[in-house]
């Protein structure tokens, strides 16, 4: 790759990662769902219990500030509950309410649905060798 090349190619893959999340946040947004919440319910999810605040920021890379912040506002929309952590008195842990999983469930459809109207007019060989890139980029980034 040339030198000029660099800077441009992180410029699209920057480009292009805004317009996915903004199109992204458009498909949540009916759901009264943001990229943000609907990350934090989906680790949850994937967590299959619930998680200490500390765990939950860590897993969705932001500061625990934030995530108080992030929880405060899902627990006010009835789709996580805070909890003492038995193990731990001074610790608060995130669960999901069982709306908490209906929206992170019906959050991953309308992902779905996004994801194939944005590669609906992107050969199936393309989207591999994208995927294939991200992947390759992700790699090198975490040593």
């Amino acid at each position: 790759m040339n030198r000029e090349a660099g800077p441009r190619f992180s410029f699209e893959l920057l480009g292009a990662s805004h317009r996915v999340a903004e199109r992204l946040e458009a498909a949540l947004e009916p759901l009264s769902l943001s990229l943000a919440k609907f990350g934090a319910l989906s680790k949850l999810v994937a967590a299959g219990e619930p998680l200490p605040l500390s765990t939950l920021a860590a897993r969705c890379a932001c500061v625990r500030s934030n995530i108080t912040q992030l929880v405060d506002r899902l627990e006010a929309e009835g789709l996580v509950a805070r909890a003492d952590d038995p193990r731990d008195r001074r610790s608060i842990r995130a669960e999901l309410t069982e709306e908490g999983r209906r929206r992170q469930a019906a959050g991953v459809r309308a992902i779905e649905k996004a994801e194939r109207e944005m590669l609906a007019h992107v050969s199936r060989p393309k989207q591999e060798a994208l995927l294939e890139l991200l992947q390759a980029l992700r790699t090198e980034s975490n040593p």
